[in-house]
């Protein structure tokens, strides 16, 4: 979420991260509901793709350990490529515990309430056990991918070398 910010502020893309209705949705049935969750973001993203505008950068923790989430982001991309859109992914990598210390970063509970249950937050989805986070090589089947190790280097760095990549 904190690399689409920054690529947001540089370029005229939008920015939907996962948890705008993961905390939407858990607000208002009091519960996670995938079935819900699932439904909103297809009429977002069918919507956006018929709006003309520029574009929209999602964030999404792929489990690349489910085939199901593979078939979930390459439907994804389809509703924008059958209106003509580009479509690009960047998988952001970082080592186990950069993800645990980013997990409780001001801006990252500030937009994710959800996140404010650590023990839920950080058993679910940084269990390296049940679910793979890094991509084997040639695995996404993108022709147009980015990987960027961003253990190291700021949200700002990330987004600059994902615009320059692609031509943002």
């Amino acid at each position: 979420m904190t690399v689409g910010q920054e690529l947001c502020k540089m370029t005229d893309l939008r920015l939907f991260h996962n948890h705008m209705t993961i905390d939407l949705v858990t607000e208002i049935f009091g519960r996670y509901d995938s079935e819900a969750i699932a439904r909103l973001r297809q009429v977002i993203f069918e919507e956006f793709a018929k709006s003309g505008n520029y574009g929209l950068v999602f964030t999404y923790i792929w489990d690349f350990s489910s085939p199901r989430d593979g078939e979930y982001i390459r439907g994804v991309a389809d509703i924008f490529r059958k209106v003509g859109a580009e479509v690009y992914l960047v998988e952001l990598v970082a080592d186990f515990e950069e993800r645990l210390r980013r997990n409780r970063t001001e801006n990252r509970l500030r937009n994710k309430p959800s996140k404010r249950d650590f023990e839920f937050s950080e058993a679910l989805i940084y269990d390296e056990k049940t679910c793979r986070v890094e991509s084997l090589p040639d695995e996404t089947g993108f022709e147009n991918y980015l990987r960027i190790d961003n253990t190291n280097i700021s949200a700002g760095e990330a987004a600059r070398l994902i615009k320059e990549k692609f031509g943002l």
